[in-house]
């Protein structure tokens, strides 16, 4: 009896399955390896002379449509991807840019400082007027909403319509009840004997006639 020697030789397809199996083994590695992980991106924004923090500062991922703003310290966090573009905006100071670095840890934390933008508008001169004497005309014909209490106002305070009233305003009840009181009294004082009457009085006209002697009369200024 002859011995047979037999040699295995793989089935082709068995070839092509292995194959098959090893390059999708290295293309996992490979996509393992450039796969970009989530970083945790905060940090605090300030702006302006001082470095204040900058409350509602807008933070955007442009490429991921997504974006945050800080709260009243300034403070922010937000997940972003390794690669990705920060824009960091606020009113009244100009953009920033950042870009998210590609590194192992899970956090990054920043200060971000804003530099205020000025922005210097044109002089604007507004003239309702083509003309100045139009200007002087609307002007002169201007009746403000008050003009008619404003014209009471000044015949009221008339210096001759005032002393008209003045002269014929009666007595008022303080004077009245002064006068019931001064006659209350006179009548008081005159009870038990007759009033004199001060032209009939002998002794007035005595007195009189010593001052007319003693030139009393001629000292005195009649024109004040």
């Amino acid at each position: 009896m002859k011995n047979q020697i037999y040699s295995f030789k793989p089935h082709k397809s068995l070839l092509l399955i292995f194959m098959a199996f090893c390059l999708l083994i290295a293309g996992s590695e490979v996509q393992a390896q450039g796969k970009r992980h989530i970083i945790q991106f905060s940090g605090f924004v300030l702006g302006g002379e001082d470095g204040q923090p900058l409350v509602g500062a807008n933070l955007f991922i442009p490429k991921a449509g997504r974006g945050t703003n800080t709260n009243a310290y300034g403070f922010f966090t937000m997940p972003t991807m390794a690669g990705d573009s920060v824009i960091i905006s606020a009113v009244g100071f100009k953009k920033r840019f950042f870009v998210m670095p590609d590194m192992p840890d899970e956090g990054y934390s920043v200060v971000i400082e804003l530099n205020a933008d000025t922005t210097l508008l044109p002089v604007v001169e507004v003239h309702p007027y083509p003309t100045e004497e139009l200007f002087k005309q609307a002007f002169l014909a201007l009746e403000l909403p008050d003009e008619k209490d404003r014209e009471a106002i000044r015949k009221n305070l008339n210096q001759q319509l005032m002393a008209r009233m003045a002269y014929e305003a009666g007595m008022t009840p303080n004077e009245n009840f002064r006068t019931f009181n001064q006659q209350q009294l006179t009548g008081q004082t005159n009870r038990y004997f007759t009033p004199t009457i001060p032209f009939l009085n002998p002794f007035a006209w005595a007195k009189f006639i010593r001052s007319v002697k003693k030139g009393d009369l001629k000292k005195k200024d009649w024109h004040q």
